[in-house]
């Protein structure tokens, strides 16, 4: 039997006030405010010690008494409305649900791991409800409060289990919400050959790379896993070396993994106040990085005026280090780099740019994904040099029939080399057909 909103609202109300009077109380003891898990143990504590009040009010009245299985129903959707994410978060808990968008409370659609797209029911009762839902989200969640309303009317944040949450208002008839699932936090190389991103020599490859501080891009469609990638492929970092992240809203979560990666600094943009100050782009971020002592420093997305910085960083001292982009295929990465270069307010000419391109990036992993939401490495691409507005550079892993990656040129022979330093086996380019499992 699902609880009525009054219902709920009536043990929200109760809850909520015995949160603020243990707050009142902690604040006159001296005692740090409950965050987290903490705060969420005394939720469950005090809706439970509300529910157990409210059966002992109803016995005492002679009124019907709700079931366990009721009262657990209730205590779930409570908790959920104060300390998770309300009605949202039984699609959040479906692993199988990729991506989740809302145009409004009542019209939500989820995509799914294998494809198949399906509308579901209501997140909220009404616009407002959802509006206040967000709003909840962006005062709790991330690196300071964010606001949504109509002085700020959009919201990018990442959720507590790693998804990525963007909504906007005012702009739209309607609040609109999207959320996009990272299903794979912690992953390795060696993970996406058994899902068949990569292939043998691909993987092989990358990890040395990695281990030869090869700077890479990883480029590729919406949705078609580039930041996965990245997540693997950093995990071949050694974990002796400092990383800096910068992201527009922290989604890498490279941090929440100290076995793999014992020192990272976490760095997210912050949008300007009422007063339009305070703002952090991520441009200054990426200068400020230079100065946090890092071994590599990585984007979670260029797109803007922050990529000349990033090439700065890469040709500077931090080989080895990452950005993911967005492009539709590896060769129109160059066109894409240039693009958001000239936005810089340095305004480097082409011919400048595609310099510090070559001088700054080593490899160009392109990342594809097929009709039925299979995604795989399709190109990647060695940079070798800069000619006036082209950028020269040898695709070494080539679409095959199927669009998946096949040895292409080969790798230039001191390229070769320094591979072969840190464990790579040429060898494995010399199978025309590459080394995908039939």
């Amino acid at each position: 039997m699902t609880p009525s909103p009054t219902t709920i609202e009536d043990l929200r109300a109760r809850v909520l006030a015995k949160l603020a009077e243990r707050q009142r109380a902690d604040q006159v003891a001296g005692r740090p405010t409950l965050r987290g898990s903490d705060e969420q143990a005394l939720g469950r504590q005090l809706i439970a010690d509300v529910l157990d009040a409210q059966a002992r009010e109803a016995l005492a009245a002679g009124r019907q008494v709700r079931s366990p299985d009721e009262d657990d129903a209730l205590a779930q959707t409570v908790f959920d409305s104060l300390f998770r994410l309300g009605r949202l978060q039984r699609l959040l808990d479906d692993a199988s649900i990729e991506n989740i968008n809302a145009n409004g409370c009542d019209d939500v659609w989820v995509r799914y791991a294998d494809g198949r797209r399906e509308r579901v029911e209501p997140i909220a009762d009404s616009d407002e409800e959802l509006v206040e839902l967000i709003r909840n989200v962006g005062a709790r969640l991330g690196i300071g409060e964010r606001r949504f309303d109509l002085g700020s009317p959009r919201l990018s944040v990442q959720l507590p289990e790693g998804s990525r949450l963007f909504a906007v208002m005012a702009v739209c008839a309607r609040p609109c919400l999207s959320i996009r699932r990272h299903r794979y936090l912690k992953v390795t190389c060696d993970d996406l050959v058994g899902m068949g991103t990569l292939d043998a020599a691909l993987r092989e490859l990358l990890r040395c790379l990695m281990l030869s501080r090869r700077s890479c891009i990883i480029c590729g469609g919406t949705g078609a896993g580039k930041t996965t990638l990245l997540r693997a492929m950093a995990a071949d970092i050694p974990p002796w070396e400092r990383i800096v992240t910068i992201e527009d809203s922290l989604e890498l979560g490279l941090e929440r993994y100290p076995e793999l990666h014992p020192d990272v600094v976490a760095l997210e943009a912050r949008e300007p106040n009422l007063e339009g100050e305070g703002g952090i782009s991520i441009a200054e971020l990426v200068r400020w990085a230079l100065r946090l002592s890092p071994d590599r420093v990585i984007v979670g997305e260029a797109r803007g005026e922050e990529v000349l910085a990033l090439l700065n960083a890469m040709s500077q001292g931090t080989d080895g280090s990452m950005a993911t982009l967005h492009a539709s295929s590896s060769k129109g990465a160059f066109s894409k780099l240039a693009t958001y270069a000239v936005q810089a307010p340095e305004r480097l000419p082409l011919e400048a740019t595609n310099l510090l391109v070559a001088n700054a990036v080593h490899f160009v992993v392109f990342v594809a994904q097929d009709p039925t939401g299979k995604r795989f490495v399709s190109s990647v691409r060695e940079v070798v040099d800069a000619d006036g507005p082209m950028v020269v550079s040898n695709e070494v892993f080539r679409p095959g029939p199927d669009g998946r990656a096949v040895p292409g040129v080969p790798l230039r022979s001191e390229t070769v080399d320094e591979l072969a330093e840190v464990g790579f086996d040429p060898g494995l380019l010399q199978r025309a057909g590459g080394w995908w499992e039939r």
